[in-house]
């Protein structure tokens, strides 16, 4: 039997506020992360997911306190991003809260941290999360996929084939994939179901779907196209939809939620 799909809201966090923009830029202030939190874990979050999404750029660590201070707050499972470099780095979100930790930037610089961190703390606490997005078709910067990573909020290309990286990161030994389309991200036009699609062909670890909520209609057909769990900001963090109604939407379409 497939696993129940989970419905995780996601906090962006920057200098201490969630925000939210389209593609990562116009970033308006959508309130306090430790608040929000308290509030989705009461509304019937599976997980949540918090991501210090200028900890890369801004050369950075995560926020720790209020890491600590949200997993204070919630009883649900808590994956950290940003910022994260090293063993210590996972160490130390996991002693302050965290449950599980997603890293991005410092794995496509050497990937060998990604089998650091399994060794170490096993798998199943080690999220990759893929910024990717379309690549030419031809001429420099194509991929054979027709998707790329991209680090540092999608500012700056990787020169990585989006789907070759995730199935080499889960032979390194990461436990779960993020994966974010830098090309719908806070469009709320739809999830990139053809990258779903090619990442899931790949890759046996569970899959989470970002970037392009913005309808009920939205989230089921990413499950068909290979997620296991959905992960959504502004529609949650403005009121316009809420975690029940695209449970109920997911259950009327066939699918098992928690």
């Amino acid at each position: 039997m497939s696993l129940a799909v989970r419905v995780i809201p996601c906090l962006d966090v920057d200098a201490g506020r969630v925000v939210k923009g389209v593609n990562f830029v116009d970033l308006v202030d959508a309130g306090d992360p430790v608040e929000m939190a308290r509030v989705y874990d009461a509304e019937g979050a599976d997980e949540l997911t918090f991501l210090d999404i200028t900890a890369s750029s801004g050369d950075r660590a995560t926020t720790f306190d209020i890491v600590g201070s949200t997993a204070e707050q919630v009883f649900i499972p808590l994956t950290v991003g940003g910022g994260v470099r090293t063993v210590d780095d996972v160490d130390r979100l996991l002693r302050a809260g965290a449950d599980k930790v997603g890293i991005n930037t410092a794995a496509i610089a050497r990937p060998e941290v990604i089998a650091e961190i399994a060794h170490r703390f096993g798998n199943q606490v080690l999220v990759l999360s893929v910024d990717a997005r379309r690549s030419p078709t031809s001429g420099d910067g194509a991929q054979p996929s027709g998707y790329e990573v991209t680090t540092h909020g999608g500012r700056r290309s990787a020169g990585l084939d989006a789907v070759e990286w995730v199935r080499r990161a889960e032979e390194l030994g990461v436990g779960e994939v993020l994966l974010n389309s830098m090309d719908a991200d806070g469009t709320k036009a739809g999830y990139d179901l053809e990258m779903i699609r090619a990442v899931r062909s790949v890759t046996q670890v569970p899959l989470i779907a970002s970037g392009g909520a913005g309808r009920l209609e939205h989230f089921a057909p990413a499950v068909e196209a290979g997620a296991d769990a959905l992960l959504a900001a502004s529609v949650f963090h403005f009121g316009e939809l809420t975690i029940g109604q695209v449970k109920e939407t997911l259950r009327a379409a066939g699918h098992r939620v928690r």
